[in-house]
């Protein structure tokens, strides 16, 4: 009997909150063995491969997050991968302990972890909502009646979900970034993953015989099955997609000037494979250039995009759009 599926945010959640319960940090085989999400698949002396991807991937995700998650080398154990231990220090992700909120702050607080835990929010919601139910924030009386409910995800996920199981084409409109109009594209879904917290469809061109990745958020119709359906092989799909991805993230490196002590060099600065130069400057990887620039823009003078030239220049063309919206 197969494992039942634990929810990707619960997976994650249940990750934090592991991690900033210990001082001497897990390592990976207490991680898979226990923690829920992992500890339902995991295999006692047996292949735990994907599990372990898995894992890394879920790394990853945290701490585009803005989660301050450390590796411990045991001294005497130098070299040994698996005896890494994982850890999430409380100095650095709880709040200060001049920070308190009153009941009425509290009872919002709950509210918004309601609609998140039914919802769709952006990144920097997940992100305060993840930080919030870790330091166990409660509310004691409700002072709505209701609470708002909208999808988990992108609202294409499930339909391309159901046409995968369903082996059939499907079609939808997709809107390019800097275009005005949206093109129809016809293909077959193979596979839906998530990179640096977004989903995306790995998908075959039948016309063209090609692949693509398309990002959900960016699909701007609904999506309608085809009664062709496909043989294509799917084993494989997640993993290609996922390394396509990586070589794109790999490839785009952007040099930033950042304000120390500022939310952008705190949220920037923990990223994966985020270097930090003494004179503030700092180099990131980034998947998408117009994603990455919305971000630095929602960040103000508080960042600076040094190169490449292009990223530069969308956020400078947002910075100028957001002052002659408000001018």
């Amino acid at each position: 009997m197969p494992a039942p599926k634990v929810p990707n945010e619960e997976r994650l959640f249940s990750l934090v909150l592991a991690l900033l319960s210990t001082e001497n940090g897990l390592t990976k085989s207490e991680i898979l063995s226990t923690v829920q999400g992992y500890r339902q698949r995991f295999v006692h002396s047996g292949d735990n491969a994907n599990l372990e991807r898995q894992f890394e991937r879920d790394k990853d995700d945290i701490r585009e997050l803005g989660v301050p998650l450390e590796t411990i080398e045991p001294p005497e154990q130098a070299g040994n991968n698996q005896n890494l231990r994982y850890r999430i220090p409380r100095v650095d992700y709880e709040l200060p302990e001049d920070i308190a909120f009153s009941a009425e702050e509290s009872t919002l607080l709950g509210l918004a972890a309601m609609v998140w835990r039914e919802g769709s929010l952006s990144e920097g919601s997940r992100r305060a909502i993840v930080k919030l139910r870790s330091l166990g924030i409660e509310t004691a009386e409700p002072v709505l009646s209701y609470a708002p409910q909208v999808r988990v995800r992108d609202e294409s996920f499930e339909p391309l979900r159901e046409a995968m199981d369903r082996r059939v084409l499907v079609n939808f409109e997709y809107l390019k970034p800097g275009e005005q109009m949206s093109t129809t594209r016809l293909v077959a879904p193979l596979a839906l993953v998530q990179h640096q917290g977004r989903w995306h469809l790995y998908a075959k061109n039948p016309a063209t015989d090609t692949f693509k990745t398309f990002l959900l958020r960016r699909i701007v119709s609904s999506i309608q099955r085809s009664k062709k359906t496909f043989d294509y092989p799917t084993d494989d799909a997640a993993a290609k997609a996922l390394a396509g991805l990586e070589e794109v993230w790999q490839s785009n490196l952007a040099h930033l000037r950042v304000e120390p002590g500022t939310d952008a060099a705190t949220r920037l600065g923990k990223r994966r494979g985020a270097i930090m130069h003494p004179d503030c400057e700092l180099e990131v990887n980034f998947t998408d250039l117009n994603i990455f620039a919305d971000e630095l823009a929602s960040f103000g003078p508080e960042v600076i995009a040094i190169s490449p030239p292009a990223l530069r220049s969308a956020v400078i063309e947002r910075l100028t759009r957001t002052v002659a919206d408000h001018g």
